[in-house]
Order: structure tokens, then C-alpha cells, then sequence
């Protein structure tokens, strides 16, 4: 059974890190994108960032600079490193992937170019 599974959410003063993980089970995470995203109370969801079957990157403009996505193909794992947290990044984050491989370099931050979504994990971050 496909299944993403996030993890590393917690708690965080401002100006801290986290590393979220989405492990991909039921599947080969290669060769999908892979999308991040993330829903603070009372928004919309935001793409945030994805990572393409050959590495490629997009990232949105309120996380550039500070959050890193990463793939590691062995471990079925992709990880979103999240250093100078600050309040606004306050939300439930989640990992993604389309119903088919988009391209080798095709990396979208679209909701709706995904099909399958983890549970998500919470990241607050709070003095």
C-alpha cells in the first residue's frame, strides 16, 4: 500500500531548526517528485518546495534561503531541513507525490499536480 509518512515536527524557538522527513512506503521513491507543503490555521495550503527525480529544486519565495530539500533514494526518504524557523513558518506540514512520475526535472509546487498526501506533522515555532 502506497503510504508517505512525515516526521520531525515539534516545538522550536525562533531562529531554530528542524529536519522533517517523508518516508515513502509501497512505492520506489524513485523516480517521483517529491513536494513539500504546509497549512497554517484559518490559510490555504502553500507549496513550499520539491525536488524532482534528478535533483532539481524549487522552492517558494517565503522559505528561500533558510529551507533545504534533499532525496536519498536508498533510504526512500526525503528530508526538508528547516534552519531560522520564525513564527510565520507555524503550520502542519506535508509530504507528496503525483499519481505518475512527472519528468526527470520537473519539479512543480502545484497542489494539484499531486495525488498521494501523508498525514502531516506539526511544526510550531514559539517562544
Amino acid at each position: 500500500q502506497l503510504q508517505l509518512v512525515e516526521s520531525g515536527g515539534g516545538l522550536v524557538q525562533p531562529g531554530g531548526s528542524l529536519r522533517l522527513s517523508c518516508a515513502a512506503s509501497g512505492f520506489t521513491l524513485d523516480p517521483y517528485t517529491i513536494g513539500w507543503f504546509r497549512q497554517a490555521p484559518g490559510k490555504e495550503r502553500e507549496g513550499i518546495s520539491c525536488i524532482s527525480f534528478s535533483g532539481r529544486t524549487n522552492y517558494a519565495d517565503s522559505v528561500k534561503g533558510r529551507f533545504t530539500i534533499s532525496r536519498d533514494n536508498v533510504e526512500n526518504t526525503v528530508y526538508l531541513q528547516m534552519n531560522s524557523l520564525q513564527p510565520e513558518d507555524t503550520a502542519v506540514y506535508y509530504c507528496a507525490r503525483p499519481l505518475v512520475p512527472l519528468g526527470l526535472s520537473i519539479c512543480t509546487l502545484t497542489g494539484a499536480s499531486y495525488n498521494s498526501w501523508g498525514q502531516g506533522t506539526q511544526v510550531t515555532v514559539s517562544s
